[in-house]
């Protein structure tokens, strides 16, 4: 894995963290709504592995913030 693609795994896995405990919901009730088993969920949020496109639009869908909020990205200064 690139140095880029271990950054952006170590930035998403933060701010997914971060959206969903925001929000109040449960790594379960996320789990079950992606239709994916809790450890699978898990996984996302500890950045051993990372959603697909369609995936990370239901993520974001789900938490009701942007893709570039789910994944960390800030544009402000750049």
């Amino acid at each position: 894995m690139s140095r880029g693609m271990v950054y952006f795994v170590s930035q998403f896995s933060e701010s997914l963290k971060d959206v969903r405990i925001r929000s109040g919901k449960k790594q379960k009730e996320a789990a079950e709504y992606l239709g994916l088993n809790l450890r699978t969920y898990q996984y996302y949020e500890e950045g051993r592995s990372e959603p697909s496109i369609p995936r990370l639009i239901k993520l974001a869908d789900f938490f009701m913030v942007s893709l570039d909020e789910l994944v960390g990205r800030d544009w402000i200064g750049r």
